[in-house]
């Protein structure tokens, strides 16, 4: 009875690990990992932008491109719920938004070859103040574009990378009218330009007058100072400046009835922004050509398109119910920079000329999901 259980034992030993053999063979069939939206995202762009010509994209730019769809996924998600809040409070439903803000509405090959460039340029969307997405409805269908508005850390970093003359460091300050400041500019008896700044009252500085910049080089003859009054900073404010930035007036509901509130914003913080726009700039540390690839030069081809496809939208938008009034044009010496979209007034933001927080917090691989057209 003993030899027939130890028997019966060796008989089911083998054929139970027949069995254990052929489910690891059949292992990887079954738990085979399907690519996700982001690489799926990720091969679209580089499929796009390879069909006009060779590249072999690195791995810091694949990742870039992932970013990039992380990014734009919660971006859409934000608007999409925006879009809903908006039209569940028009009181006139036919000027709805109808168009959702999903994947399948965007116009994929456009965008994919614009990330592709910014991907070889080296932004990345995930960075504070580099890259932002802005969707606008477009007239070639019923369709939004995704346009890219570089932040003063996207222009830094390009002007680091493409300098024709690599500097050392800059300073950016915002002048207070309590503070003290001199500008010593260059001239028989300065051979170097400079400044004086002090700040005598640092916990009453009063309101902003102005804000300066300073380029230090290995040469310090060859140093830099841009100074910008209060209204030479208030003729680069946006057109579609939020208050939550810039503070002043906004039309807030109470009761169901529209009031407006002063904001008080982030105006320091605003004018530093633009001086730091301006001294990253290409006039104030110029480009070498000898550095400057196809990709940063179809950066600055879009960048004029971009402003074209704002003021388009707001024709779409705004065509039917009042006059259109169009971007006045910037002066030569002012920074090339996007008017903000005229998109709902958004919530009161936990820093000045940053998405949301919840735009980059929280930020994970995305799921799968069929609506996801690539």
């Amino acid at each position: 009875m003993a030899r027939t259980t130890k028997d019966t034992k060796t008989q089911q030993a083998p054929a139970a690990q027949q069995e254990l053999q052929a489910a690891g063979q059949q292992q990887p069939a079954t738990t085979e990992k399907k690519p996700s939206a982001s690489e799926r995202f990720t091969d679209m762009v580089m499929k796009q932008y390879q069909s006009m010509g060779a590249y072999n994209f690195t791995n810091r730019e694949r990742q870039l491109i992932r970013n990039y769809f992380i990014c734009i996924d919660q971006m859409l998600q934000r608007t999409e719920a925006e879009r809903l809040r908006k039209n569940a409070n028009n009181r006139d439903h036919k000027y709805d938004n109808d168009l959702p803000y999903t994947w399948p509405n965007l116009d994929l090959p456009e965008l994919a070859q614009d990330l592709a460039h910014y991907a070889r340029v080296g932004l990345d969307m995930i960075e504070d103040n580099t890259l932002f997405p802005i969707p606008f409805k477009n007239n070639k269908g019923n369709q939004y574009t995704i346009t890219l508005m570089e932040g003063y850390n996207g222009i830094r970093y390009q002007a680091e990378k493409y300098a024709l003359d690599p500097f050392r460091s800059v300073t950016v300050e915002v002048i207070f009218e309590n503070d003290e400041f001199r500008p010593i500019k260059k001239d028989s008896k300065n051979p170097v330009e400079g400044y004086e700044f002090n700040i005598p009252q640092p916990f009453n500085r009063g309101e902003p007058i102005g804000v300066f910049g300073y380029i230090e080089f290995d040469d310090p003859a060859k140093n830099k100072l841009l100074i910008y009054s209060k209204d030479d900073v208030l003729k680069r404010k946006p057109r579609y400046a939020s208050p939550e930035f810039w503070g002043g007036k906004k039309k807030v509901y109470e009761n169901g009835k529209p009031v407006e509130v002063e904001i008080e914003g982030w105006v320091p913080e605003m004018y530093e922004k633009t001086m730091k726009r301006a001294i990253y700039g290409s006039k104030m540390i110029p480009r070498d050509p000898a550095k400057i690839d196809e990709s940063y030069q179809f950066i600055r081809r879009r960048e004029a398109q971009y402003t074209e496809i704002a003021i388009e939208a707001e024709v779409l938008e705004k065509g039917n119910r009042e006059p259109l009034t169009l971007p006045e044009p910037e002066p030569d010496s002012a920074p090339a920079e996007l008017p903000e979209a005229p998109a709902p007034e958004a919530p009161p933001a936990p820093a000045p000329d940053e998405p949301p927080a919840d735009l980059l917090s929280g930020i994970q691989e995305a799921v799968d999901t069929d609506e996801v057209p690539f």
